[in-house]
């Protein structure tokens, strides 16, 4: 077998691919322009237009507490007196209503309305810098990155107040080095509740009674934590929530008539308890605002703003505290905190309704004009009328300030009114796009997609030894990426390499298609009876509008629709199951489904008979029929998996979701184990009995040791953890450090076991196990040497002639002249029985498949074993029709002799992965992200990002990891469950034949090549064309209503789930090639004068 073009074809798609994602992200997901400039004191801000010292002006508050409790949504802050039965997360907090009730001059209450992504890390930069996040920052949360944009801790530090902060260490990487004190702890750890929390309490109320600070920042964690670990529904969030009403009793009591207390929450979370997303449940926190002095001119009053954005908090903290406003804000101050004109005589330090609003309008006004000067993206119409809006309310203003007369009532509406009209530009336009790289990423995907069709249509063709090879490309792809990178230095001084990768890429997929396109005539001259396509038919629009190619062709053009998008799981299943229901009535269509009718021509022998009896049609239908019933209950049963996308309303997410832990009732929690415990004992049983069946499980090699002993082993560690992770807490004091130690050690033996399990199947891929019977008689050195079979419970009397004809001329020699001598075997049985040979390449990419799927299963959820075992079932019931319609196809013996898998399970198998992708409660939005993968077997968080990371994609991709590695099954498992006579011809329809299974594969390795080439690219061509249709929707509606919401979303998991696939895929072939190495290297030890 050719391995070696095989990989590096593959290997080079993969890798334009890459380059085609890599560009368009670059141009579809930029960061705006940050602007990096800070407002001064001695910034002309003040109505009289003279320069002065903003900053000397006694503020009307000398201290600040910010107490923010991560997700704190405004649902936990409400408090309902006439509510006698609340839920967990209900009239917890009753501290913020009865002192809004009992001091309404001194405290508000109000829904604090954060910009998604609605993130910890987006959330501080919002409410610290007043600016709106884009969407590409949330990649950004777990490897925070420091502010530069100008913020309210910059300017307390350029005034001289001492900041001190205590709780998230976000914080601290996003303001290094700018606190008086600093007390950070881990944040990381989402299964933590508690030692954020009271590492603060530890310091929180002997620092406020001290004198060393002037802002106390305190970000409590463990609300938030509990929502991710337990939901909001549950008795550990009344805890916390219990907790959090006691401490800010206590800041109370120790609070300073000038001193400003600010209790909110950063965002909200879903019913869930996860976050992220843009739903009203996540973007909903609560604001509190409290002083032990009068705070609010007014009492509460039908003006009060129903919602406060994040970005307001910035300007309004900055003019009470007496500090300039960040340069980059686009909030507008909290106007109730201000008097009305002419009514601040009285006030320390009193800034009027209309002066704040002036100074808030002026510095946002400085801001758009420095931002549209450098970025040139909002639009000039906008842009204009924001301008010439601001002109005339300046106007009107400053002509009012100098004649000494009160302006007219509607002038703070307009300054309002302007304010608000310059957020929302900016939040139209902060999208900033790169035409130029989404064109070129665009082109490169185009071709890809065009170059993995041509390369599964000619792939003899491209094995071939004369066949166009990869060096001229790779070549041409060097010397392209090489001469845009020294233009670039010529004419920039730098080199951007993502140009330079555009070049090679484009250039190797142009010169390759040319070279393909003056090499398909070579089809017609195929060797090894391959009957080639013509020439002229490989790529019409014909060969693409085929019933199993219009699936996938009509689900790329559906991605433009959000609503597909948004029901994208439940379509999915449907088309997996009107692909498979469409492969027996094509049967039916074709009369291969039935035994064919009695013809007196063929009893004659004037017509060839078929190719396999009545009987065997009969069986293999009715395998057919029985696995398509098997997989429609797997598709129906896999809908009770399901997540929830905000958009769908009355959904209810499925209950297999929560953890064990997360559950209150005893015995719906001992069911879900008993259920899950029975899935993964069903799951193991299920794949030491195929292997067993097929004589796997005889040898004594490192594969067979890791089907008989780590498989078990690994689901027997795998249910104790299950049953250590579900018990509570507080159930067994006394254990509780045995508990702890539990859940470090049983999944790290689990993560230890599967290592040690995929690495001796990777060593030591074979199953075959040889038995050798002593003969009756001595034996001299001219007897025949060994016979063998393919498999246990299959005919021994293999005719060698017809088996490796490379490797056993020699053997066939000498059993002809052992004949002849009268040497022969007792009982006709052979010398040799090789068990397991049959299924010598499917066997260890199974077991590999298997342990890696046990693996995956440990980081999710354990009610996911059900699903898991669905899938199981599932991939076996899509093996066995595409077996037994193979079968079936060949009953006309029309048979051409190759190994090549058809359109159609390609396709199945693709939707299959994605069918599962959302039967593990996946969704292509960023709250469905299953983050608590990343602790297991790390309840104590990490030290750093890429091992959290990688956890939480294995987690995610789960179903596109397993089914993009066992896709070389699709070539294998029709030839292990093929029958005598089923591959038609001459050679294989002579009595006596006996079915070698995939030993055929051997007989022609160029063949063998040639359609695992195939089969890759075609699988590769499937997942490329959604990534291209995600990719054109995201550019076609980028300004789109829902295209953050929505498409945006879509585009980063398919193109992540893209790349995980190759790199399963690509792992997958390889494996593949490791095995057929080594059934060489077992060929010649057998026949040691053999050459392969």
């Amino acid at each position: 077998m050719k391995g070696l073009p095989v990989l590096s074809l593959l290997l080079w798609v993969c890798a334009v691919y890459f380059v085609g994602i890599y560009l368009f992200v670059g141009g579809f997901l930029l960061v705006r322009l940050e602007v990096n400039r800070t407002s001064t004191c001695g910034d002309v801000l003040q109505p009289g237009g003279e320069p002065g010292d903003f900053c000397r002006a006694q503020p009307r508050f000398r201290r600040a507490v910010l107490l923010i409790i991560d997700a704190l949504k405004i649902d936990f802050a409400r408090f309902d007196p006439n509510n006698t039965a609340p839920r967990p997360y209900e009239n917890k907090l009753p501290v913020l209503e009865e002192t809004v009730s009992v001091r309404p001059s001194h405290s508000r209450l109000y829904p604090f309305r954060a910009d998604p992504p609605t993130t910890t890390m987006q959330r501080i930069k919002g409410f610290t810098t007043g600016s709106l996040p884009t969407f590409v920052d949330v990649g950004n949360n777990f490897a925070s990155s420091a502010i530069l944009e100008d913020n309210l801790i910059h300017q307390f530090g350029q005034v001289g107040k001492r900041v001190v902060f205590m709780g998230d260490d976000t914080w601290e990487s996003l303001f290094p080095k700018r606190f008086h004190r600093s007390l950070p702890f881990p944040s990381f750890n989402v299964k933590d509740l508690h030692t954020v929390d009271n590492g603060i309490l530890q310091h929180l109320y002997t620092t406020m009674v001290g004198d060393d600070w002037d802002v106390l920042v305190a970000h409590f964690l463990g609300v938030d934590h509990c929502g991710h670990r337990f939901g909001p529904d549950h008795p550990a969030m009344a805890d916390k929530l219990t907790q959090m009403d006691g401490v800010i009793r206590s800041v109370m009591d120790r609070l300073q008539n000038d001193t400003l207390l600010v209790v909110m929450g950063d965002h909200g979370m879903t019913d869930t308890g996860d976050h992220g997303g843009e739903s009203q449940k996540e973007t909903d926190a609560a604001i509190f605002l409290y002083s032990p002095s009068p705070l609010f001119p007014a009492p509460p009053s039908k003006s009060e703003p129903d919602v406060v954005p994040q970005t307001d908090l910035v300007p309004t903290l900055a003019l009470l505290l007496g500090v300039p406003i960040p340069y980059s804000n686009v909030g507008q101050i909290l106007l109730p905190l201000f008097p009305s004109h002419g009514l601040t005589e009285g006030a320390v330090g009193g800034i009027s309704q209309l002066e704040a609003l002036w100074i808030n309008a002026k510095q946002v006004n400085r801001f758009l004009e420095t931002y549209s000067g450098m970025a040139k993206d909002i639009p000039p119409q906008s842009l204009s009328k924001l301008k010439a809006e601001f002109s005339r309310l300046s106007s009107e203003y400053l002509t009012a300030v100098r004649q000494g007369r009160s302006p007219s009532p509607q002038l703070a509406a307009s300054l309002q009114a302007y304010l608000t009209s310059v957020r929302d530009t900016c939040r139209a336009t902060w999208a900033r796009f790169n035409p130029l790289k989404m064109a070129a990423g665009l082109a490169i995907l185009a071709f890809a997609c065009l170059t993995c069709f041509i390369l599964s249509e000619l792939s003899l063709v491209l094995i071939r030894e004369n066949g166009p090879g990869l060096k001229a490309p790779v070549v041409v792809a060097l010397a392209a990426g090489g001469c845009v990178a020294a233009g670039q230095m010529l004419t920039q001084g730098y080199i951007e390499v993502a140009w330079c990768l555009a070049a090679a890429a484009f250039s190797s997929e142009l010169l390759f298609l040319w070279r393909a396109h003056r090499s398909r005539e070579i089809l017609t001259v195929a060797k090894n009876s391959f009957k080639a396509p013509k020439c002229s038919t490989w790529l019409t629009l014909r060969s693409l509008l085929i019933p199993p190619l219009l699936v996938p062709l009509l689900r790329c053009a559906s991605l433009l629709s959000d609503s597909y998008v948004i029901a994208e799981g439940r379509v999915v299943t449907f088309l997996v199951f009107s692909l498979a229901l469409y492969i027996p009535i094509h049967l039916n269509w074709d009369g291969l489904l039935l035994p064919p009718s009695h013809d007196p021509l063929k009893a004659a022998g004037l017509v060839p008979s078929a190719a396999l009896s009545p009987s065997t049609v009969r069986k293999e239908s009715s395998t057919l029929l029985t696995c398509l019933g098997l997989l429609i209950g797997s598709l129906y049963l896999s809908l009770s998996f399901h997540g929830c996308r905000e958009e769908q309303g009355s959904c209810q997410p499925s209950p297999f979701l929560s953890p064990l832990s997360r559950l209150q009732d005893n015995q719906l929690k001992n069911l879900h184990y008993v259920l899950s415990v029975c899935s993964l004992g069903l799951w193991t049983y299920l794949l030491r009995r195929c292997l067993r069946h097929y004589g796997n499980l005889n040898s004594s090699g490192a594969t067979v040791f890791t089907a008989r002993w780590i498989l078990p082993l690994l689901s027997v560690c795998l249910a104790v953890h299950w049953a250590v992770s579900a018990t509570p807490e507080d159930s067994f004091r006394n254990l509780a450090e045995l508990i702890s130690l539990a859940q470090l050690a049983l999944p790290r033996a689990a993560f230890l076991l599967l290592g040690l399990g995929l690495f001796l199947i990777w060593l030591d891929p074979l199953t075959v196990f040889v038995k050798t019977r002593a003969a009756a008689t001595a034996r001299s050195t001219s007897l025949p040497p060994p016979r063998y079979r393919a498999s246990t419970g299959i005919s021994p009397q293999a005719e060698l002639h017809h088996l490796i004809p490379q490797i056993y001329q020699r053997m066939r020699c000498s059993l002809n002249d052992g004949e002849l001598s009268g040497g022969g075997e007792v009982d006709s049985r052979p010398a040799v029985e090789a068990y397991g040979l049959g299924t010598v390449y499917s066997a260890p990419l199974l077991l590999f498949c298997g342990l890696l799927g046990i693996g995956l299963l440990l980081l999710h959820p354990e009610g996911m074993a059900l699903s898991f075992l669905l899938l199981l079932l599932e991939t076996g019931a899509l093996l066995h029709i595409h077996a037994s319609s193979t079968t079936l196809s060949g009953l006309n013996g029309t048979y051409t002799g190759g190994f090549n898998v058809p359109w159609t399970p390609v396709v199945l198998w693709s939707l299959a992965a994605t069918q599962f992708f959302h039967a593990t409660g996946h969704l292509p939005t960023f709250p469905s992200i299953q983050w608590g993968a990343a602790f297991v077997g790390f309840p104590d968080g990490h030290t750093g990002t890429m091992l959290p990371a990688s956890l939480v994609t294995l987690n995610t991709f789960a179903s596109h990891i397993l089914f993009a590695v066992s896709c070389p099954l699709l070539l294998f498992w029709p030839l292990v469950c093929e029958v005598r006579g089923s591959r038609g011809g001459r050679a294989y329809g002579e009595e006596g034949e006996d079915a070698v299974m995939e030993m055929r594969l051997r007989e022609n390795p160029q063949q063998f090549s040639s359609a695992l080439l195939q089969l890759s690219t075609r699988y590769l061509f499937i997942l490329g064309a959604q990534v291209f249709a995600s990719v054109c929707a995201a550019a076609i509606l980028r300004r789109h209503l829902m295209v953050w919401k929505v498409f945006a979303p879509k585009l980063m998991f398919e193109a992540s789930g893209f790349l995980v696939s190759s790199v399963a895929l690509l792992i997958g072939v390889t494996l593949v090639l490791r095995v057929d190495m080594a059934v060489g290297r077992w060929f010649k030890r057998l026949v040691p004068d053999a050459s392969r």
